[in-house]
């Protein structure tokens, strides 16, 4: 029996009419890239899958990798790192389209933050409104003249990717913030080559573990300059932040300091580290946390997690702090609206990935209209991320909306509507292993240092309940392992081991389960 015969002969996966399923034809028939996943999932079979779950839940559970999100009654739950064991496949010609349109827009918004705090010749030329820059909630007018070493602004970017009914691509928003989620991808691979490693046997999957690397070798290529090696930090608000897990993890790999406020001084317009043996120069901070913190004599005074002078130092180029400063700007969702004609302006291209439909409520035309259609359209505040406030018309009350309507003509400039995209299906294991589909979205991580890296797949965030379009984590969302299949020419670097000896990707302490009572995992 052929894998596409064997795929057919389940029976148990039906793909949701009306969407695009990335395993699936509309018949049932698995697409040729997932024929022998299809076969290995049949193999398996839901008792086996199902069994390599309640592995995960329990290994996890040991090790702390837990999450919390917020239950029907309000309380915070806390549940395992919700990882599904079905895999998302890219073949490697998709994957080639998303991460050239990917580094596209990267360059156009690094451009565009540049502009924003210089020249604002996108200003002059009449394409953004210089009224809509300066009233968003992250433009920093502390950043002002400022060019950063380098003069690369969006150091780590993750640009979030929809597949609608018809199978195109087409971003959904832009995260050239404070961007998470890296370490689920690097988890996920990990965990997937422990639990159902027989899911790889016919495929080379490109690798995903060097990421760090490329974060340090970034940080390094855009540090002032060091007699001999550039010192690297990662700032972290603390042990409270829900992303705490991450900045520990990244820190430990890429071999340096996990810094706090207290941790860091700054000497004659310069920042040093506090160590044992005294004060050590730094050279770049990557930096998780917002503007508003990070320097209570130039943004909020209130702040216990900055670093007095910390803007002082930056002002004389003797740091690089990633991301840089004021780019929140670029990150904001009615600046998104024009990113198109960013691409054209700045770079003299098409765009490579569309835009989904939007429209601004600072418009009174587009506002109106909008209004008259709320059943249809997705409404966002602007300023918001990780999914908060976000309105999905067909799924939310008459009464709400209306409430809502009153909300957005009162302050319309916080407000963005969109066309409702149908994001396409994986098959997801439901706790039995049977499986059913569910709406997946992409977070692809560039690193822009000397040049834009990107690395292979992202993160895939699934929504688990049936039906949903939210994926966000702390929405009730899960993951899924994504992989990009590499192009028949080179398997140097297939992500199964070739030998039974062999170990996965190396990843401090997960392989002996060290991470006990580590419960915060990211929100976004």
């Amino acid at each position: 029996m052929s894998d596409v015969e064997i795929a057919r002969s389940q029976d148990v996966y039906c793909p949701a009419r009306g969407f695009y399923d990335e395993l699936f034809d509309g018949d049932g028939t698995a697409r040729p890239h997932a024929a022998a996943l299809a076969a290995a999932l049949a193999a398996l079979g839901p008792e086996q899958l199902a069994a390599a779950g309640r592995r995960r839940d329990t290994i996890f559970v040991e090790q702390g990798i837990t999450f919390d999100t917020a239950g029907d009654d309000g309380p915070t739950l806390e549940r395992p790192f919700p990882l599904d064991l079905v895999p998302r496949i890219l073949p490697a010609t998709e994957w080639t389209h998303i991460k050239r349109g990917v580094a596209q827009r990267i360059r156009a918004l690094n451009r565009f933050v540049d502009d924003v705090y210089h020249a604002r010749e996108i200003v002059r030329a009449g394409i953004v409104p210089w009224r809509l820059v300066v009233s968003r909630s992250h433009f920093a007018r502390a950043a002002h003249g400022i060019r950063p070493p380098g003069g690369v602004y969006c150091h780590v970017a993750g640009c979030d990717l929809v597949r609608d009914y018809d199978g195109s691509w087409k971003v959904l928003e832009d995260n050239v913030r404070v961007p998470s989620g890296i370490s689920y991808v690097l988890e996920n691979r990990v965990a997937m080559t422990r639990l159902v490693p027989g899911l790889f046997t016919d495929y080379h999957v490109r690798p995903v573990d060097h990421y760090p690397q490329l974060l340090l070798a970034a940080l390094r290529a855009v540090a002032p300059a060091a007699e001999g090696e550039a010192t690297v930090v990662v700032w972290t608000p603390g042990p409270l932040n829900s992303a705490y897990f991450e900045h520990a993890f990244l820190a430990r790999q890429m071999g340096v300091e996990l810094v706090e406020a207290s941790d860091l001084v700054v000497r004659d317009d310069v920042v040093y580290m506090r160590t044992t043996h005294g004060l050590q120069r730094v050279h770049a901070v990557y930096r998780r946390l917002d503007d508003d913190f990070i320097d209570p004599l130039e943004f909020r005074p209130d702040s216990a997690l900055g670093v007095p002078g910390l803007m002082r130092a930056y002002r004389a180029g003797t740091v690089a702090l990633a991301n840089a400063v004021g780019t929140g700007v670029a990150d904001d969702k009615a600046i998104y609206h024009w990113v198109p004609e960013m691409i054209r302006f700045y770079l003299g291209e098409e765009p490579l990935l569309e835009n989904v439909k939007t429209y601004l409520m600072s418009d009174p035309e587009a506002m109106e209209a909008a209004l008259r259609r709320m059943d249809e359209l997705v409404f966002k505040p602007t300023g918001e991320s990780g999914g908060k406030g976000v309105f999905i018309g067909p799924a939310t009350d008459p009464i709400e909306l209306a409430g809502l309507a009153d909300v957005i003509r009162r302050s319309p400039e916080k407000w963005i509507a969109q066309e409702l995209v149908s994001l396409s299906t994986v098959p997801t294991a439901d706790e039995h292993g049977n499986l059913a589909p569910r709406h997946v979205d992409l977070r692809p991580f560039a690193v822009y240092g000397e040049t834009i890296s990107i690395v292979p797949g992202g993160l895939s965030r699934v929504a688990l309940i049936e039906g949903s379009m939210i994926v966000n984590s702390s929405r009730g969302g899960g993951s899924k392992d994504t992989w990009v299949l590499e192009n028949g020419e080179d398997h140097s670097d297939s992500a199964v081991p070739t030998r039974p000896e062999s170990l996965p990707p190396t990843l401090p302490d997960l392989r002996y389960g060290a991470w006990t009572g580590q419960v915060q995992q990211q929100q976004q």
